[in-house]
């Protein structure tokens, strides 16, 4: 799956979702915001109703040529995170994305719920929502309470606290150290 898209179930993280994809727009990245359901507005965890770019039955699921570069990203919120983790073909997507060199990252409850259910996770530095870790660390990920992470072709964030460092790791890996730099500085966070 080419891109960069952040996938949206009822009961998404405002901040989690909005926030990151702020923050890749302004690195000048065209993200796009896909549900889950062939609805074209989502509601977040708190009431916002939100307009989407596409939906996940209209995308092409090809990974070929899939880089690093490519990002599949999953917004925390509750019920939001269990609706995504719930969504076979999106789960599906997920495995192959990720088989095929791909990047995937979840923050809050979205490592725990969504990211869990791939099989690589053997020494894997990991953070996410206190008490969602489990299922990765049963698979050898170790937990970090840090605001981001990357290890490999995963990325995580905590909370909506730190979806900004969340979706500064997404750009960093997307765009480079450079990008991530002028954005960082452009809003003040340095």
């Amino acid at each position: 799956m080419k891109g960069v898209n952040i996938f949206l179930a009822d009961g998404f993280e405002d901040v989690e979702a909005l926030g990151t994809n702020d923050v890749l727009r302004r690195g000048g990245i065209r993200t796009n915001l896909i549900a889950i359901s062939d609805d074209p507005f989502v509601v977040s965890s708190h009431g916002v109703t939100i307009g989407v770019d596409s939906f996940l039955s209209e995308m092409e699921l090809s990974h070929e040529g899939t880089t690093l570069r490519d990002v599949m990203i999953f917004p925390g919120g509750m019920p939001g995170s269990k609706h995504l983790a719930g969504c076979k073909t999106l789960i599906k997507a997920m495995k192959d994305h990720y088989g095929a060199g791909g990047t995937v990252a979840a923050i809050c409850a979205a490592p725990g719920l969504v990211l869990s259910q791939l099989d690589d996770w053997e020494g894997k530095v990991f953070t996410c929502f206190d008490g969602f870790g489990d299922k990765p660390e049963a698979k050898g990920g170790l937990f970090v309470p840090k605001p981001a992470v990357t290890d490999g072709q995963i990325i995580t964030g905590r909370s909506a606290g730190h979806a900004i460092a969340f979706a500064l790791e997404i750009l960093k890996r997307v765009k480079g150290e450079k990008e991530a730099s002028d954005v960082t500085h452009a809003m003040f966070l340095d």
